[in-house]
């Protein structure tokens, strides 16, 4: 199954989400009661639809099932712009009742059809976490890395995803050592 990179990295920011909400800080398994909670905060969450798809479209997790492999790996393979019509997949899914009425309410929004088209790949590849879409997702990985490593010089690579997450982890280090400095701790250097 091929999978864009639109779609690989909203995967691995629901998958996250969900893996946070699973917990509580006692290790107790809470999903279930945070589901339910976010379900209830669809009214302030569908103004999120753009910003941040992957924290509202955990409210249909559990709540869809897939009749047509065929339709969602194609979907999975589009990029933001690309994905088609809610209409033209709504068939390949069937809703749980809660989900259904999920839907009512979303599809009323301006990018409504468009986050539930975004929802269901999400909630797709998620049941779909196996080996061969961590391999594929791998070989595509490693491909782009040849092909930057033959363009670019030792060191310089053109991937933009990888670059911000570096300044961001850099700067989030350096923040962290800030406040622990201000704090009263000596700096590591």
């Amino acid at each position: 199954m091929q999978i864009s990179p639109f779609f690989r990295n909203l995967r691995s920011a629901y998958q996250s989400e969900i893996d946070d909400m699973s917990f509580d800080s006692e290790g107790k398994n809470v999903l279930q009661q945070r589901l339910t909670q976010r379900r209830g905060e669809m009214e302030f969450l569908v103004h999120m639809i753009e910003m941040s798809p992957e924290m509202v479209a955990v409210v249909f997790h559990q709540g869809m099932r897939f009749t047509s492999n065929t339709v969602l790996e194609h979907l999975v393979a589009q990029d933001s712009d690309e994905l088609p019509e809610w209409d033209a997949i709504s068939s390949s899914v069937t809703l749980t009742p809660w989900a259904q009425a999920l839907v009512q309410k979303i599809v009323k929004q301006p990018l409504g059809e468009w986050f539930l088209t975004l929802a269901t790949a999400l909630e797709y590849m998620y049941h779909r976490h196996d080996s061969s879409l961590d391999t594929h997702v791998e070989d595509e990985d490693n491909e782009d890395a040849d092909a930057e490593s033959q363009n670019e010089g030792p060191g310089m690579s053109m991937d933009s995803d990888a670059v911000i997450e570096a300044v961001s982890r850099k700067a989030i280090e350096e923040a962290g050592a800030e406040w622990m400095a201000a704090q009263g701790f000596e700096r590591k250097e």
